[in-house]
């Protein structure tokens, strides 16, 4: 048997392992997130498989490994204890932040605590300007000070951040220096390593995140390495990257900001590739888990990302024009939008008598109250059950069986009745009103960016995105849903697809009118170099090792960039203006409108990605899973709202799809159940994706 690779994914209720090898063969495995210690159950999970498939751990070739480690540690505030050094005048940045607020008229909003407190901010006296020119340099016994009485605070990690180091870093090398004389062992983050770009609050903010997940994310990988060593698996770990790259664990170690929102970005980057193989250019991505809804957009076959993103402050609300909730980080990323809608939404009525869900989860333990683990709260998976799209006793082939008689109860007690609704009335509302918070992500990753979302079909993916995928395309005039293999753990199987990807970048300022080729040319080929030169110590060189350019542009006066590729090769005055026109027309999708020829476009930072190729397909062009077990049920009655009512609806395996089929129908499968509504037409294609026409 040939060596396997290996796709784990962790999400907030359940964790998905794919094993995949070179003749396609594949074996998977879903099992409850270990959430006091999330490496046990990969070591866990993984061991299974070897006893079910008869694989060993030296089968083992590499791990590839979405995480919500460093995520949780914001979102509950348990990262280290930071001590924070920056330039006099400037301590209070971090809580100044950018002004914006994501309720602009709720006074009762607060924006969340600051991730260093107010006395482990010290400062040093010390001044570049934004040419980079010296003004005033530190004094030793003054820095000393400062990290001397950060040492007797006890913190576990120190953030350095100076005013304009970004065009210069020499004050902050300096300081660096005394404090790694005096702490050798102490995690230490600067900012002209993290960020060396111009913005204090994003680059300070980005540089503090950092250091604040540093400590958890190394305590975790070792933690992680320590259990599949245990387990005689010697195979290397590879950490999906928010960007949809993938990166060594050794250097997510040191760059854990780059791993902030590692889960989402496999399933996106899996969408991608089949998307692409069968032919669809334009699509937008679904991924409904137990905990939350991510979007995201392929427009061109090309993954969509953004410059920065907010982490923390509670769940995301789906809109690019609700910024400031959480944590500004400054890195690329995959332009996702994220709400608190998944299975485990919990319903409640609020003060107004209507009924809300989420963006409070009941996760994986207790559950939905269906789990009949101890859940006291009805959630959507509880209205689902209800209304008979998923199978008591089917969910994760059959492993986790549902009580469906506690959860007509509860939910009758706590929503039915004081709403005064019949029991199917109410559950179809909670299914509604949890598909219109969703319906608010997928906006905002295409009209709120100036793409129309009828141009695009819907791929969706999660334990639950194929059960509300039709229903929300319906509602908002999408055509076609696509709904991949083993929907459920789609996310960890699109790691597979990942490539090996390094970004760097940093500020450049200038009118493109007035901007030397020539320098130009110098500083993109250093950034390449950089790239290329951290490729090579992985193992791709020569056409393995492919270099991208992009560029950060706005008009002149702008607070905010838009990012577009740049020409490879020698810059001169034609690649210029082809700069310039690239960026107007991005301007003119996502804002409508672009300025004359008249007004200057500046140039703000430029970047590259090192991507690693290999030599090799990275996923086999047919995959053989094991047979899947028939449903149990030939036919369940289901509720479709007043216009249907009940309809005995056919419950059916992927493999009847072979030929065309009208719904309504219910597909179930080991991990996910896909409903295909009244009216909808429903067929598998050649790469056996479940394609819903409405």
């Amino acid at each position: 048997m040939s060596r396997f690779r290996v796709g784990i994914d962790i999400g907030g209720t359940f964790t998905d392992i794919v094993f995949l090898n070179s003749e396609g063969r594949l074996f998977t495995k879903k099992v409850p997130s270990s959430v006091d210690n999330y490496a046990r159950a990969i070591v866990e999970g993984m061991a299974e498989v070897f006893d079910e498939a008869s694989i060993t751990p030296k089968d083992i070739r590499e791990l590839r490994h979405g995480t919500t480690v460093a995520s949780n540690a914001i979102l509950e505030l348990k990262g280290a204890r930071v001590g924070l050094i920056t330039s006099a005048g400037f301590r209070d940045v971090l809580e100044i932040r950018t002004l914006r607020m994501p309720r602009l008229y709720d006074l009762a909003w607060e924006k969340p605590p600051s991730l260093v407190e107010r006395y482990l901010r010290q400062v040093v006296d010390e001044r570049i300007n934004a040419n980079g020119v010296i003004e005033r340099r530190p004094q030793r016994s003054e820095v000393e000070q400062v990290v001397r009485r950060l040492l007797d605070e006890k913190v576990e990690a120190i953030a350095i951040c100076l005013i304009n180091a970004y065009a210069n870093p020499d004050n902050e090398r300096f300081v660096e220096q005394i404090v790694k004389e005096m702490a050798p062992d102490l995690p230490l983050c600067i900012s002209a390593d993290v960020l060396p770009e111009m913005k204090e609050y994003e680059r300070t903010s980005t540089t503090v995140i950092n250091a604040y997940v540093l400590p958890v994310v190394g305590t975790y990988l070792t933690a992680l390495r320590k259990g599949l060593d245990g387990d005689g698996i010697s195979a290397p770990i590879y950490l999906m990257q928010s960007n949809g790259g993938l990166t060594t664990s050794e250097t997510a170690s040191k760059f854990p900001m780059h791993i902030i929102e590692s889960g989402p970005a496999g399933g996106v980057i899996g969408s991608q590739a089949i998307s692409k193989a069968s032919g669809l250019e334009n699509v937008i991505t679904f991924d409904m888990g137990g905990t939350t809804a991510k979007t995201s957009m392929i427009a061109r076959g090309q993954v969509t990302r953004a410059l920065d993103m907010q982490v923390g402050g509670g769940i995301m609300h789906g809109s690019r024009l609700m910024t400031g909730a959480g944590y500004a980080l400054k890195v690329p990323a995959i332009d996702l939008a994220e709400v608190g809608a998944g299975g485990g939404s919990i319903l409640s009525i609020d003060a107004g008598g209507s009924l809300r869900a989420g963006p409070e989860s009941a996760g994986a333990s207790p559950g939905p109250v269906c789990y009949d683990a101890g859940g006291e709260n009805p959630t959507i998976t509880d209205a689902n059950i209800i209304l008979g799209y998923l199978n008591p006793y089917h969910l994760v082939g059959g492993a986790v069986k549902l009580n469906k008689e506690k959860a007509t109860t509860v939910f009758k007690e706590k929503i039915a009745e004081p709403l005064g609704l019949p029991l199917e009335e109410a559950a179809y509302g909670a299914h509604l009103i949890s598909a219109s918070n969703m319906i608010r992500a997928i906006k905002a990753v295409s009209t709120e960016r100036g793409r129309n979302p009828q141009n695009y079909s819907l791929f969706a993916f999660g334990g639950n995105g194929p059960l509300f995928a039709a229903g929300m395309a319906d509602a908002i005039g999408i055509k076609q849903v696509i709904v991949p293999p083993s929907p459920g753990l789609f996310s960890s199987f699109g790691l597979l697809y990942a490539d090996v990807e390094h970004h760097y970048s940093r500020t450049f300022r200038r009118l493109l009118t007035a901007a030397d080729p020539e320098e130009l040319t110098v500083a993109w080929e250093g950034l390449a170099k950089e790239a290329i030169d951290e490729l090579n110590k992985e193992g791709f060189a020569g056409a393995s090792a492919v270099i991208e350019r992009s560029a950060s542009l706005h008009y002149k006066g702008q607070i905010y960039e838009l990012s577009v590729p740049a020409p490879s090769g020698n810059f001169d005055a034609k690649k210029l203006a082809e700069l310039s026109e690239s960026f107007g027309q991005e301007h003119e999708i996502v804002y409508g409108h672009r300025a004359g020829p008249e007004e200057p476009v500046e140039l703000v930072n430029i970047a590259v990605i090192g991507r690693g190729i290999p030599d090799s397909s990275r996923v086999p062009e047919k995959l053989y899973a094991d047979e899947a077990s028939r449903p149990v049920d030939s036919f369940r009655k289901a509720y479709f709202g007043k216009i249907h009512g009940w309809i005995e609806t056919p419950v059916l395996a992927r493999a009847d799809l072979q030929k065309k089929i009208s719904g309504p129908a219910i597909v179930e499968e080991y991990d996910a159940t896909c409903l295909i509504p009244p009216q909808a037409e429903a067929h598998i294609d050649s790469f056996g994706n479940i394609v819903i026409n409405l």
